[in-house]
């Protein structure tokens, strides 16, 4: 293949949900640069695959790159993919990719699954104006000052959160923006034991507190707020229009 960086999207869960293309690239590069190589290994036993691998991970990402950088200048080819979904969202690369850029290497996305695309898109909320927000702080004050920061927008919020925090973050969403606003839990996407439960944020939240314990991966989608009251419309210097 042509000496650059290919940003590899691999499954969430399915081991199915990866593109012919994916599966052509990662067979075909040099290297395969990946946050965890025991969990990409499974992906490319999975597919016969046998392209080396390299760790590359948020410990790690500042030496590497600039070695992997070096490699596609020499001629090499190299993926970076990230443990699941699309490389770079809520996970290492952004370091790469910019150095890859400063130093006139050619970057090519692989497209493919991404969380907060595939639980936006079956949530049932707004899908036409939306904004992913990575992790919420661990904290429940920087939390609630971070739904209180865009509690009144009008766009769909994506969150990814730790399934040992939802209940916790489910609470301050009701403190902040009310029992009422709507929320949709999207938990092991294409997994065994997918799940969605959307509704009312203190039904949710109820729901999910009388469970024993709430674990996988975990998308959390909340719901627009009110919409803005509609602006006057102006009137012309002259006084107003006349029919």
């Amino acid at each position: 293949m042509d000496p650059s960086l290919y940003l590899v999207a691999t499954p969430i869960g399915n081991l199915e949900d990866i593109t012919y293309r994916a599966v052509r690239t990662l067979g075909e590069v040099t290297l395969i640069a990946c946050e965890d190589t025991r969990q990409t290994r499974k992906l490319l036993e999975h597919y016969n695959i046998g392209t080396p691998m390299v760790s590359y991970h948020e410990h790690n990402e500042k030496e590497r790159s600039a070695d992997l950088v070096a490699r596609i200048l020499a001629g090499q080819s190299i993926a970076l993919v990230s443990d699941a979904g699309t490389p770079l969202i809520s996970d290492p690369g952004f370091r790469l990719v910019s150095r890859a850029i400063a130093a006139g290497v050619p970057v090519i996305p692989i497209p493919g699954p991404s969380a907060a695309l595939s639980a936006l898109a079956a949530s049932g909320l707004a899908v036409d104006a939306f904004r992913f927000g990575g992790f919420l702080p661990p904290k429940s004050g920087q939390r609630r000052r971070e739904l209180e920061r865009w509690s009144a927008s009008t766009d769909t919020l994506i969150y990814y959160e730790a399934p040992h925090r939802l209940c916790e973050t489910l609470a301050d969403i009701v403190a902040v923006m009310g029992p009422a606003r709507p929320v949709t839990v999207a938990r092991e996407i294409t997994k065994r034991h997918e799940e969605f439960l959307r509704g009312a944020c203190a039904e949710v939240l109820a729901d999910l507190s009388a469970r024993d314990a709430v674990k996988g991966e975990i998308t959390l989608l909340i719901g627009r707020g009110p919409a803005s009251p509609e602006k006057p419309i102006p009137i012309p210097c002259g006084g107003p229009l006349r029919p």
